[in-house]
């Protein structure tokens, strides 16, 4: 059973915070899948995971190709989950069902709170997995650092 982990960007932008939770999460040995709301925006954190660190590399590729089941990490629009999947990461409002979080192992929420919009789809979300029984937990960087802030 997991759990989703919802990350209030507060501090740092998503292009910085995505990285080291991806870091994270291969760390941990999960195949890793990356939905978010659009292309262009899709196309921007495939750049950013190329470039975002001199001394850092990691291996990803966009969904759709020929290789999509060798990936470590995947980056596709909403859809279906592939086989393998072990941790999810949304960006940009994507949607993450109950059934998701309770068939992986961690699924992590990342919102904007500079964006009102990002912030009330976040809320939504909170308030649709509880109540469908996932475990949550809220992690803020308000004070710039990761605190968890509310746990459910």
């Amino acid at each position: 059973m997991g759990a989703a982990y919802f990350y209030h960007l507060t501090q740092r932008p998503l292009e910085v915070v995505l990285p080291q939770l991806l870091e994270r999460a291969r760390g941990a040995g999960w195949r890793v899948l990356v939905r978010g709301g659009n292309e262009v925006r899709l196309d921007q954190i495939d750049i950013a995971l190329w470039t975002y660190g001199e001394a850092s590399f990691l291996p990803h590729g966009r969904a759709g190709g020929p290789h999509d089941d060798a990936q470590p990490i995947l980056i596709a629009p909403p859809g279906d989950l592939p086989e393998g999947i072990a941790c999810l990461m949304s960006v940009d409002g994507a949607d993450v069902s109950a059934e998701e979080v309770e068939r992986l192992d961690r699924v992590c929420i990342l919102f904007d709170g500079t964006d009102h919009g990002a912030l009330e789809k976040a809320r939504s979300q909170w308030r649709a997995l509880t109540k469908a029984g996932a475990s949550a937990q809220y992690w803020s960087e308000e004070t710039g650092k990761w605190e968890k802030k509310a746990e459910a």
